[in-house]
Order: C-alpha cells, then structure tokens, then sequence
C-alpha cells in the first residue's frame, strides 16, 4: 500500500464485543477470519484509512480471576451490562498475557484474513502494545523474573494491593503513578536491556500482522517518569530513553509501521520526539467537552510541528460516549472541530450509531442501543467531507476572527483553512450557546480580482463572494450557536471576465 496519508482517519473496534454482535446478527459463530464482506464493506464507505482492532491479544485467566472478586468492578460491570453474567467477564485487554491472538477471535489464521479484508478494501490495521506491564500468568514471569520490579516479603505484607507473588517471587503490581496499583497486572522494568530486547522482538512480531501500533499508556516507560514512580527499585537509568531505543529498531525492519501513543500529562511533544507518529490530544478533548473557543484557540497556536502529530477524538475506550458527554449540538460542533484538524482523528464504533453506555473493557458483550439515525446521517456527512485532497495532505492555517467595537462575539468562533494546490477548503466553528458573527480572514493566493464560490458540504449551501472583499475585511460569517460551515471554495472568474460578461449582456 502507498504511504500513509498525513492526516489519517482511524476506526477503533472493540474486536471481542464487535463479533458477539455479529454473531447474534448472523445467528452462527463467527471469528475474524468469517466475518460476512457485507461488514467489512460498511466499515470501508466511511473512508477509514485504517482500523484499530482494541483487545485481540490473548486475555488472562488469572485477571479475569482477580476481577471477579473485585467488588468496585463488578458494580461497574452492571451498571453497563445489567443482565451481566460472570462468563460476560473475558478479563482486560490490557493485562496481556500472550502476544497471540486469542483463539476465541479466530487466532493468527483469523487476523491474517481480516487484514487481507482490508487491505482490499483499502484500510490498513492497528494493533495493541502495553509497554508497562503483563499479566499475572504471562511466560515472562516465569521465565524472566528479572524483567519485573519486584518487591520484599515485608512489601507484600504492609502494601498487598501493591504486590503479587508467584512461585515464591515477590512482584510489583503494574501501576500509574498517579492512582493505586492496578491488581491484575505485574510491572515490567524499563530499565532492563533483556526486558527491551524482549520488547523490541514483541513489537517486531506485531508489526508482521499489523501497519501499526497504539501503545497503552506511553509516557510511563520514560526515563524520568519511571525514576520518579520506581526510584532504586528500577536500578540505574540506561544511556538510552525507551522509546528511542525501541522505535528506531522497530522502524528499520518496518519502514511503514506507524507508532500511536496514548499521552497524558503534557508529554505529547517528547513523546513525538521519541519517534512516535502521533499521540492522544487529550488537551483538546477536555477543552471541547468542558472550555471555550477561546481555550482551543490557545491549544491551536501551538507549531504545526506539533499540530500535525495529534490524535484527535471525542471518545475512545476509555472516554465517556460522546452521545452521554456531550449535548446534541455541542457533540456536533465538537466532532468538525476535531475531525477537521491537522493530524490523525480517531472515531470509535459506536461512536456514530449515537451510543451512550461506556462499556468496561472487561466484558465480551453489550446492551443493546438504538441508533441515532439523525446523528449517524451527520457523521456519514463528515467522514465524507473529510476526505477532500485539502485535508488529506494539504497546508492548514489558522485563521483570525476579528470582531467589531460593539460586538465580541466573534471570540466564540473558530476559523482555519486547508489549501492543496488550488483547492481549498474552509471550517468555521461557533463554539458557544450564542449566536455569533466575525469577520474570518484568509490569506489563498489570488483572492482578488476574482468571484469565489462557498459551497458548504454539510448543509448544501452555496454563496458566491468577491475576493477583494475577501482579502480585505474578510468573509462575513453569522453561526447560530453550536453551528458551523465547512465550506469547499473555488475561484470561479476573474473580475475581467465578469465586466467582459457583464458589457456582452448589455450590448
């Protein structure tokens, strides 16, 4: 397949509860490698470029074993799935325990055909990798205990929601160091060489099945992060941060294979400096479900550099539904903002039809919804209007909404362009419970002396503007709140050939 497009379009399945959903549809077991072309093509006419399949890794026993006797989980659990029964409990994820697929999705045989379904059909495939941690009943424990942080005798006895033992070691719980210790997984030591050559050869053998990797909660394994969480219990800092060790080894083999961090904490620019292709925007989220236009505005002046390597979202595993989280028209307004943005966007399945029960990643099914039909007629729109040249691999600018002296509204809206050639587009956002008015400036070349036509691809309408006027006050602009315009431009004539038409009419 060519290269990646700059400005890649990203679909995350739930992969384990996606195909409990198809096999009741269907009525018959099915499995990756089974599942009906009619499926893969109704992925396909959204324009995905590529298909994140979350969970396909071997899940652990043992996790699923710790959680059914966690009481907060399991309350969880019900809240989502109220008829839940203990076999709907698969164990997370995120507690590995083999870089396998696991058998009850179809095993590798059934990944190697759901990546030739897409391929066909244009779209690559991304893939899990958990850098921090394993399960309790993955081979490294017994196998390699020195890839683990582990701990005392005495630190299983004060702290034994921290640790775990197994054959007699003594391990740490994986952990952020922000929250308590999660007790279904056991913490790997960045710090080790043999640990990173293990990793490198994990990494190595996904890329074989997959063009691409979202790695769970990158920031951790960085030097100062993991010094600061581990301290002495992680020996001596290598020469060497983790990623920058294990990216460009991976990318020697694998040329093509794209890195997807899962960021937080404002480390999204080392993150990108370490080699990874794009990292969560979780600043941008926050500000669009709870902030002001003027906030995103802020975020959005950051270099393109650093624009440019951005996931963009409203909602993954990990978010609240963005039919739950945000109000009908502010989950509008918000979705062309980030769809429409440098870098990746990200939609989660579901995401579309208008659900709203986030689903624990522990469980194997989930309760049925009715679809949004107005909400999925918009997002079809969307994800249609996104694939214009200008926004696949075009030059974005942001753009000035300048207001007037008894007028401030224009600081509720949003403005930017995307220029390809001679192909333009233009995205105007009221991000606000106020109808709003600016002027929007654009800096295209050979604005004047020219009509231009605005043809708004969500809503059908069409306004025909004169460039002079466009290059000076700039484009007029009047949203209703929460409304935009996403406008697809064209220079239509030169003013000689409006006045030489308008002397042809007259004479």
């Amino acid at each position: 397949m060519s290269a990646w497009h700059s400005s890649p379009t990203v679909y995350e399945i739930n992969t384990w509860v996606w195909l409990f959903d198809l096999e009741r549809k269907y009525g018959r077991k099915l499995s990756l490698a089974t599942v009906p072309a009619s499926e893969w093509n109704a992925i396909a006419q959204y324009g995905f470029d590529a298909v994140w399949l979350m969970g396909v890794w071997q899940r652990s026993p043992a996790s699923a074993a710790i959680a059914d006797h966690n009481a907060p989980l399991l309350e969880s659990f019900r809240r989502a799935l109220p008829d839940f029964q203990p076999e709907d409990n698969v164990g997370s994820p995120y507690s590995v325990r083999r870089y396998q697929v696991d058998e009850s999705l179809g095993g590798p045989a059934g990944l190697a055909q759901a990546r030739r379904e897409l391929a066909a059909r244009g779209m690559r495939m991304i893939l899990d990798f958990v850098p921090n941690h394993v399960a309790p009943d993955h081979p490294w424990v017994s196998s390699h205990p020195e890839f683990f942080i582990r701990g005392s005798a005495e630190d299983l006895k004060s702290s034994p929601e921290s640790y775990f033992e197994a054959s007699g070691t003594i391990y740490a719980c994986g952990r952020d160091p922000c929250f308590p210790a999660w007790p279904d997984v056991l913490q790997l030591n960045a710090f080790h060489s043999g640990l990173r050559r293990a990793a490198i050869g994990a990494l190595s053998e996904i890329a074989n099945q997959s063009d691409g990797v979202r790695c769970d909660m990158a920031m951790l394994p960085l030097h100062f992060v993991f010094q600061r969480t581990w301290g002495a219990r992680a020996g001596d800092s290598p020469p060497v941060d983790y990623w920058k060790e294990l990216i460009p080894a991976v990318k020697s083999l694998h040329p093509g294979f794209l890195f997807v961090a899962e960021a937080y904490w404002d480390l999204e620019w080392e993150l990108q400096q370490q080699g990874f292709d794009f990292c969560y925007d979780k600043r941008l989220y926050d500000r669009l479900e709870k902030g002001t236009a003027e906030s995103v505005r802020l975020h959005l002046g950051a270099g393109l550099e650093f624009q440019s390597k951005l996931l963009r979202f409203l909602e993954n595993h990990d978010e609240p539904r963005a039919a739950s989280a945000f109000s009908p028209l502010r989950e509008r307004a918000a979705a062309v903002v980030a769809a429409t943005l440098p870098g990746a966007r990200l939609f989660h399945e579901g995401q579309i039809e208008g659900r709203k029960v986030r689903l624990p990643v522990f469980l194997r099914r989930r309760p049925p919804e009715t679809t949004d039909e107005s909400l999925a007629s918009f997002y079809s729109d969307l994800l249609k209007a996104i694939r214009h040249p200008a926004l696949r691999n075009g030059r974005w600018s942001l753009c000035k909404c300048s207001g007037w002296e008894d007028n401030s509204s224009s600081n509720n809206l949003l403005a930017w362009s995307w220029q390809k050639d001679r192909q333009f587009c233009l995205v105007v956002v009221n991000l606000s419970d106020f109808p709003s008015q600016a002027r929007v400036s654009l800096d295209w070349p050979e604005l004047v002396q020219a009509t231009w036509r605005f043809s708004d691809v969500l809503s059908g309408d069409r306004y025909e503007r004169l460039g002079d006027e466009l290059a000076g006050p700039g484009l007029y602009v009047d949203l209703a709140p929460w409304r935009y315009h996403f406008f697809a431009c064209e220079k239509r004539d030169s003013m000689e050939t409006v006045r030489g038409q308008a002397r042809s009419a007259v004479d």
